[in-house]
């Protein structure tokens, strides 16, 4: 009987590692940017493909469902000619589709994939500045090169990878780790881990309102969010998004990423630096959520010195951007009700250099809560991560269907260092991730703390979180390192050492009886077969 073939399970990174290795092979593959490039523009030429061919097919059936033929002529032309859709699709010219793009000649496809590009480009106002065009053409790979690549991303499908949130972000992150992360950690270029969004969101509940990031990336805080709006409130529209981005190539990929998902977005119309050109100066935001390149230098221009930004604090010093990024979040905060939840490197929670802004900050009662993570939780970078939240209302209210309480000169410090029992399998470093449980868990620690009826005195748990007054973080020399609040017990002073020792020379002694026996056991063996023993 002939043995049934076992279907191969199609993966990512596999498909990844085959179009990298072509692409490290590859004449005129160019930098590791550039690759980068080519590779996320083809996904995104895919999924934005196969979205309007979903569309196509979805509408196919609303058709016939009302009793029309989508192949007569007259329909054919008023439905699917200049077809609309309400989801974010977006209608494709016929140079521009995935179907067109895979069907054609190997000699042929890089200048396909240009024209595809320009037609997107002057079709589309949203899609305009989602790439480089002439990106094929300008590299031109070898037929053979750019068909077999073009060959792997046909196999990268939502269909194959629905449970993969954020592919393009997850693509992204591939590049990251394959092929320079060092060079990213120079650019100040981190990705961030969907686990760490995740908690984000889970804590400031970015549900309605405007949503800002001032260093947005790959724009994956905006797509996590878009999708727990989309599970606890159902309506996307409800959220309006903002953003920057300094790199241009980072820039481009966070409007393919937003473009893709159908995500109205104001993102300015060119990459800039947040400090020294502001694309949204005078707007306030509901929700901020960022991850900011961690001890960022080079980021000061002598005409910052007066910015009325940090005009109420000191100029930030020069050698570290970290408050730089606070005050600049703080001064975009909607006065009554923004909240921030942002991330920093652990070295911002106790500079010296910066401490009249830390003071004045928890004087001023923006700081609402402090969170370390697990330092395996990132990929590209070894520096152990805080979670900060700044709240311009600490003074109670109804917020998302809760009651809060008054929490004014009050910091929740909480410390997740211990959470690492889940590991990311395949990494070539030590990785772990944040399961729903752990997620849940932590934000119903400051959910709870934040509702009527807590006791924001007695509010602990030791080696995990506590709530503090402003008088003892001035004690503390206005440190926010959670381990001079949080407890930590030694449990080696839980040990009886009377009885340990008793219990240890107890067992030396079971042991030796135990040799005993069994040498006698051996002597008593051999002298039954005719041998002594000495």
């Amino acid at each position: 009987m002939a043995k049934k073939k076992v279907e191969e399970k199609i993966n990512l990174d596999s498909i990844l590692f085959k179009c990298r290795d072509i692409l490290r092979q590859a004449r005129n593959s160019g930098s590791f940017f550039e690759k980068r490039d080519m590779m996320l523009t083809l996904v995104f030429l895919r999924f934005i493909g196969e979205k309007f061919e979903d569309g196509i097919q979805k509408l196919r059936q609303e058709l016939i469902a009302q009793g029309l033929d989508p192949d007569d002529e007259e329909i054919f032309a008023a439905f699917f000619d200049d077809a609309t859709f309400t989801d974010g699709t977006y209608n494709l010219p016929v140079e521009a589709r995935w179907s067109t793009i895979i069907n054609t000649p190997a000699p042929q496809l890089n200048v396909a994939l240009d024209t595809a590009l320009h037609s997107l480009a002057t079709s589309s106002k949203q899609l305009k500045g989602c790439f480089v065009e002439g990106t094929f053409t300008t590299r031109n790979l070898a037929p053979n090169d750019i068909k077999k690549i073009v060959d792997e991303v046909n196999k990268i499908s939502h269909k194959a990878f629905g449970e993969e949130k954020d592919l393009i972000g997850r693509v992204y992150e591939y590049f990251l780790k394959e092929f320079a992360v060092n060079a990213t950690k120079e650019e100040g270029e981190f990705y961030t881990p969907h686990d760490a969004v995740q908690l984000i969101a889970a804590m400031i509940e970015p549900f309605d309102g405007t949503l800002y990031d001032p260093c947005c990336g790959s724009g994956g805080m905006f797509i996590q969010s878009a999708d727990l709006i989309r599970e606890k409130q159902g309506d996307i529209s409800r959220i309006n998004i903002y953003g920057q981005e300094k790199e241009p190539a980072t820039y481009r990929l966070a409007k393919m990423n937003l473009a893709l998902r159908g995500l109205s977005h104001h993102l300015g119309e060119e990459a800039d630096s947040t400090f020294t050109h502001d694309l949204h100066k005078g707007i306030y935001f509901d929700y901020i959520m960022a991850n900011p390149p961690f001890n960022l230098k080079g980021w000061y221009d002598p005409n910052l010195k007066n910015d009325a930004r940090w005009s109420d604090y000191v100029t930030p010093p020069e050698s570290n951007a970290n408050y730089a990024w606070i005050l600049h979040m703080l001064s975009h905060l909607r006065a009554t009700k923004g909240v921030a939840g942002f991330l920093l490197a652990n070295g911002a929670l106790g500079d010296g250099d910066t401490l009249e802004i830390r003071k004045k900050l928890i004087q001023n009662d923006k700081v609402e809560a402090i969170i370390i993570l697990p330092r395996e939780m990132f990929i590209t970078t070894d520096i152990s991560v805080t979670l900060w939240i700044l709240n311009q209302n600490k003074k109670g209210g109804n917020y998302h269907g809760r009651t809060l309480r008054n929490r004014e000169n009050e910091i929740l410090f909480m410390d997740l260092r211990t959470w690492i029992e889940n590991p990311v399998k395949g990494e070539g470093k030590k990785k772990v991730f944040l399961n729903d449980t752990q997620i849940k868990r932590a934000s119903d620690i400051y959910h709870t703390w934040q509702t009527e009826g807590t006791d924001g005195v007695h509010y602990e748990v030791p080696e995990l979180y506590r709530s503090v007054g402003i008088e003892e973080i001035e004690k503390h020399g206005w440190s926010l390192v959670p381990s001079k609040y949080i407890e930590f017990i030694d449990h080696d002073l839980d040990i009886d050492y009377g009885t340990e020792i008793s219990r240890i020379q107890a067992e030396m002694r079971n042991v030796l009886a135990q040799e005993k026996q069994s040498q006698k056991l051996l002597e008593d063996a051999f002298r039954g077969i005719g041998y002594g023993i000495d």
